[in-house]
Order: structure tokens, then C-alpha cells, then sequence
């Protein structure tokens, strides 16, 4: 029991640390630590560690819609101040009503841009692309080793109502998600894409090949708080001379559980690009604000 504790604690250090120095005075005695990553199965404590793991998880089976703000005031190579909202749905389908012999997971989104006019302070807000994922939950390996994944394609459509909210390109290419829900209080997971544009709304428009990773880190606290290190999405573009983006990001999140009430999931986390290469323009501090609605009287299982 000790050397679990210990093992426990020490990772909570090292999750902590990634997501930085401010987050560090979050982390309690190994004791208390382990005593809220192992609730008492039926409890409200085990529920709200249960939806802390549902909502950061990008494989969940647990319908909800996702809404988020990002708001960045500082951004390399222009004075403007931009901001992103977003609106997303996961739509989970078991076999017997989706396309496919597997659990079914189709993400649509959709979102508000306020971008740059040019170098200096002016913006303009218009609607961005729009995307949509379907994953397929791999069966194997067994549940029982706390490991999921899942593969399927990403689709972009351009969507935006302006030139510069939006690349302008209609896309597709290959999706994977993975989780890891072994260590009690604990969940490590990605989400890998890589869309790759075939058609355009211009002659002018660039060619785009670009793979996304979102790295997960959440660790659960009790009592319905958690910190994770979930918003950032590393950028690396295939075309020579594009784009590579690395940011990171650290957050606190609070899971509501009332009677009478949905699920709610409410964080806030803060951003900062670590790397940038071949990007004239990127964003240097984004600050999100984000709720999720969660509704398990519609969960397929």
C-alpha cells in the first residue's frame, strides 16, 4: 500500500510540473492524494472522478456539447487582440446503430474567429471552417488494461464567411485517439490528426498538409476539481517553410454534480507558444474559459 501511494504521489509531481510552476501548490500528502483517486464505488465522490475522466477524455462515450473561448491578447506579428469561440458535440453510436461494427464516435464543430486585419490593432469577426471527426473504438486490447484507442478520418470544410477566418480548403485525412485510465486518479490520452486539403474555393489558395497532436494530462484532486494540461495542439505543417507551432498549457477544472442538474464541467487554463517557426503570425498568451454539458440520459449504453 505504501509503495502505491509513494508511486502515486510521485506521478502527480512529474503531471504537475508539465503543467507548470503555479499548479505546483495544488499537490496534497501522498495520503489524501490516494484517498481521492480511490473513492468508494457509488459514492459521489467515484461519480465526479468517473465524469472528470469522461470529459477530458477524447474517446468518451458520454454525450455532451462542448463550449469554449479562447481569448489571446498577445500575438507575434500584430498589435491585434484575437479571440476563438467554439461549439462541439460528440455524438457517441454502438454497433447496432452506427456504420460500423465498433463504438461510433462522431465529432462535429463549429466556430467564431475575431482575426487580424493586419499588423496593427484592427480585426475583423467572421465564422471559421468547420470540422468533423468519426472514430471508430478499437475493441483490443482488453478493457481491463485501461487502454483505449481509436482511428478514423477528419474532414475541414470551408465554412468561414471571410478570407482570412478560414484556409479556404476542403480537407480529409486520418484521425487517432488513444487514453490511458490505468492509474486511479489519473488519465493520459492524445489526439492525433492530419487533414490534407484536395480542393479549393480559390485558384490562390495554398495546398495544406498539417498534423495536429493534442497531448492530455489530467489529474484528479477530489471534490470535483482537477488540473489538466489539455488545450494546447502542437501544429507541424508538411509543406516547405509552413508552419510549426508548439504550445503548452495548464488549467483547473470543476466538475458540478446536483440532482435535477446535467453534468457540468467548467476550466479555465492558460497557453503559451513555446516554439514557433515559419509563422509571421501565431498567438503568444491565450487565456480559455470553457463549460461542457453532459447528457448521460441519452448515452447509448
Amino acid at each position: 500500500m505504501l509503495r502505491s501511494r509513494g508511486r502515486n504521489f510521485g506521478l502527480a509531481v512529474v503531471a504537475l510540473a508539465w503543467c507548470g510552476p503555479s499548479a505546483l501548490p495544488l499537490l496534497r500528502a501522498p495520503a489524501a492524494l490516494a484517498q481521492d483517486a480511490e473513492p468508494e464505488p457509488g459514492t459521489k465522490s467515484a461519480k465526479l472522478q468517473r465524469l472528470e475522466e469522461e470529459f477530458n477524455d477524447p474517446l468518451t462515450t458520454l454525450p455532451q456539447i462542448f463550449t469554449q473561448d479562447a481569448y489571446t491578447p498577445q500575438n507575434f506579428g500584430t498589435a491585434a487582440q484575437t479571440n476563438k469561440v467554439i461549439v462541439r458535440a460528440i455524438v457517441p453510436r454502438v454497433p447496432e446503430t452506427s456504420l460500423l461494427p465498433f463504438v461510433q464516435l462522431i465529432r462535429p464543430s463549429i466556430s467564431l474567429v475575431t482575426v487580424p486585419t493586419g499588423k496593427g490593432s484592427a480585426t475583423d469577426t467572421d465564422f471559421g471552417d468547420a470540422q468533423l471527426f468519426d472514430l471508430a473504438v478499437i475493441p483490443w486490447p482488453a478493457r481491463e488494461t485501461g487502454l483505449y484507442m481509436g482511428a478514423g478520418p477528419i474532414f475541414i470544410f470551408p465554412t468561414a464567411t471571410a478570407r482570412n477566418a478560414g484556409q479556404g480548403a476542403w480537407q480529409v485525412g486520418p484521425a487517432f485517439g488513444t487514453v490511458y485510465k490505468g492509474l486511479p486518479g489519473f488519465l493520459f490520452g492524445a489526439l492525433i490528426q492530419n487533414p490534407i486539403s484536395f480542393a479549393y474555393t480559390s485558384p490562390d489558395r495554398q495546398p495544406v498538409s498539417t498534423l495536429f497532436v493534442q497531448p492530455i494530462v489530467a489529474v484528479y484532486l477530489g471534490k470535483g476539481f482537477y488540473v489538466r494540461s489539455a488545450d494546447a495542439t502542437w501544429s507541424l505543417s508538411w509543406h516547405h517553410n509552413t508552419a510549426t507551432l508548439l504550445p503548452v498549457s495548464c488549467g483547473l477544472g470543476y466538475v458540478v454534480l446536483r440532482e435535477d442538474w446535467p453534468p457540468l464541467n467548467f476550466f479555465v487554463s492558460g497557453e503559451w507558444m513555446a516554439y514557433r517557426q515559419f509563422a509571421p503570425v501565431a498567438p503568444q498568451t491565450t487565456v480559455r474559459f470553457g463549460l461542457t454539458v453532459a447528457f448521460p440520459e441519452f448515452s447509448p449504453w
